[in-house]
């Protein structure tokens, strides 16, 4: 592909962009449409009914290492991938395993602040 070619093809896709956001699109035009999906650790934590912050307390990691792990710019480590898998096919004994070892550990959730 000479250079050229290159730049012509990138103007050309240029203008079909532009026509599709105006609402426009050109014919022979391919459209491709991308979902975003959550990361497995939103999932896991919405799951649970739990803010970022109370997520983090429980697994005993920073909010900052919860907010990448969702954000997909870090990936947790190998027991908190095993867990997020006990979340996703057993929410419900993951919560009730939570609620009781809470009760019998007298802690709070969340520290006072």
């Amino acid at each position: 592909m000479k250079k050229t070619d290159v730049t012509e093809d990138f103007i050309r896709s240029v203008e079909e962009a532009i026509a599709y956001l105006e609402g426009n699109p050109m014919p022979g035009t391919k459209i491709h449409h991308i979902e975003p999906t959550p990361s497995p650790v939103y999932d896991a934590r919405k799951k649970l009914g739990l803010t970022q912050v109370e997520f983090a307390v429980v697994l005993g990691v920073s909010v900052s290492a919860v907010r990448k792990w969702e954000q997909d710019q870090r990936m947790p480590g190998g027991a908190v991938r095993v867990l997020l898998r006990l979340i996703d096919s057993h929410p419900d004994i993951v919560k009730s395993a939570l609620a009781s070892s809470l009760i019998s550990d007298e802690q709070p959730l969340v520290a006072a602040q």
